[in-house]
């Protein structure tokens, strides 16, 4: 293992672990606009990709370079997966218990190692299915009690959406290209689904300015890092981080609204933050111990 390589792993971990953290203030913006879900989903996605197109053609008249917006088939296929997966979320919150979402989605990272060691051949090492397995403890602490029957529709939803995600990170990783603004143009998608729902009645949000920050900046911001992530890291690694949203939206509401989490939600985030450190730490000290003897 090279320098270089440790190197990119770093990058790699640097880029996830912040697009993760970006995403978790996601559902409180959501919540300070203060208008029904369809429209929130229908702005916020329109503005995502509006900010992509701008920011792809600032980057191009400035680089002086032909950029594709979408490299090839394997990123349009990424894309689809990650528009169809937002739409299938907020399908899946309004049909079945919010807490079986949460716990459902976590099974993320489960999908995304198995679908790369099929597909990819890359087969997650020990230290990684131990992380996956103490964070999915730490998400059922979080939702222990919260867990209800809900309806079989909307778990199964939830599960699509879930599959859906580790689907994507899978294709962005086989394509070895810079695919950042492919998740952004993919909220066309959740976005065309909301504009219908809201036909003819049309969008109504009280404080708009949250959503425009959300659409035009934060989502923006964390899809790019999330998706450029798999270029760097396999995929189970990649989708790990997206349980930054689990771990931390709970605190940002906890600051913004004061509803105080439980004992519970704060020790599984612990577990869940903890693992992730402590599998980030372990993984760039094996790294550099594979560059030492590869130099040696």
């Amino acid at each position: 293992m090279t320098n270089a390589s440790s190197s990119s792993h770093a990058k790699g971990v640097a880029l996830t672990a912040l697009g993760g953290i970006v995403l978790s203030v996601d559902a409180p913006l959501m919540r300070l606009g203060n208008g029904d879900a369809w429209s929130v989903l229908a702005l916020r996605g329109l503005l995502t990709v509006l900010t992509a197109l701008l920011i792809w053609v600032l980057v191009r008249l400035a680089s002086g370079k032909s950029i594709p917006l979408v490299p090839g088939w394997r990123a349009a296929a990424a894309g689809l997966f990650y528009g169809v997966s937002s739409s299938l979320f907020v399908a899946a919150v309004f049909h079945t218990a919010t807490a079986n979402v949460v716990f459902i989605i976590a099974f993320t990272p489960m999908f995304a190692a198995l679908l790369s060691w099929i597909f990819l051949g890359e087969r997650p090492g020990i230290a990684t299915l131990v992380t996956m397995s103490i964070m999915i403890f730490g998400v059922g602490l979080i939702v222990q009690g919260g867990l209800t029957s809900g309806h079989l529709s909307g778990d199964l939803m939830a599960a699509a959406a879930s599959f859906c995600i580790g689907a994507a990170i899978t294709i962005g990783r086989s394509a070895r290209r810079d695919i950042g603004f492919v998740p952004l143009i993919g909220a066309i998608i959740p976005a065309a689904c909301a504009f219908i729902a809201l036909y003819p009645q049309g969008i109504a949000i009280e404080n708009p300015f949250w959503i425009f920050l959300d659409g035009a900046i934060v989502l923006p911001l964390a899809f790019w890092c999330l998706a450029t992530g798999p270029r760097y890291l396999p995929a189970s690694e990649v989708g790990m981080f997206y349980l930054l949203e689990t771990i931390l939206a709970p605190i940002w509401v906890w600051f913004v609204f004061s509803e105080v989490p439980s004992a519970q939600t704060l020790t599984g985030g612990a577990i869940l933050i903890g693992a992730l450190i402590g599998f980030s730490l372990w993984q760039m000290r094996a790294k550099s111990r594979e560059a030492i003897a590869g130099c040696s």
